[in-house]
């Protein structure tokens, strides 16, 4: 089983909890801040899959567990936004990708791929707390509701959807 240990040289002790706070603030201002000034937002999420077990991302700066993902940055295509996004956040390396959705909510739009061919080195940036392999069938009580939902879609084998996160 894959655990998670932060990149060399990263924080520790109380300037890691200082970090983690820093990450939270930005990301709550940001939120704020693309719900005022951008009101359409493009992210990208992606499902990689092994042997049943599927790789999940804990963030230092909100709870929960989700699938490695991000925003799209200007003039980058989906595909491109994937893979840097598993690179950052898992240190997976993707092969070929699949569509598996598009999704929405309210006003943030999100592309869900899925990856069957690629490697990880677990390694992430300092934002992720923890990287994990979960079981599909045993996924823990904290993944996000909507991480859950995609997951249990992509089993079910039909697809590709649009419809809310």
């Amino acid at each position: 089983m894959l655990r998670s240990k932060p990149r060399v040289g990263a924080f520790g002790g109380l300037r890691n909890r200082a970090a983690r706070l820093a990450y939270r603030a930005a990301w709550l201002a940001l939120r704020w801040q693309s719900r005022i000034f951008q009101p359409v937002t493009l992210g990208v999420r992606v499902l990689i899959i092994r042997d049943g077990d599927v790789l999940l991302v804990r963030h230092t700066y909100r709870p929960g567990w989700f699938l490695p993902g991000g925003g799209v940055k200007r003039r980058e295509r989906l595909a491109d936004a994937a893979r840097r996004e598993a690179m950052e956040e898992a240190g997976a390396s993707l092969g070929s990708l699949t569509l598996v959705g598009v999704y929405e909510n309210e006003s943030d739009h999100v592309a869900l791929f899925a990856a069957t061919e690629f490697d990880v080195t677990g390694e992430h940036d300092e934002e992720i707390a923890e990287v994990r392999w979960w079981p599909i069938g045993a996924l823990p009580l904290d993944v996000a509701p909507g991480t859950r939902a995609r997951i249990a879609e992509y089993q079910s084998g039909t697809g590709p959807f649009t419809r809310d996160w």
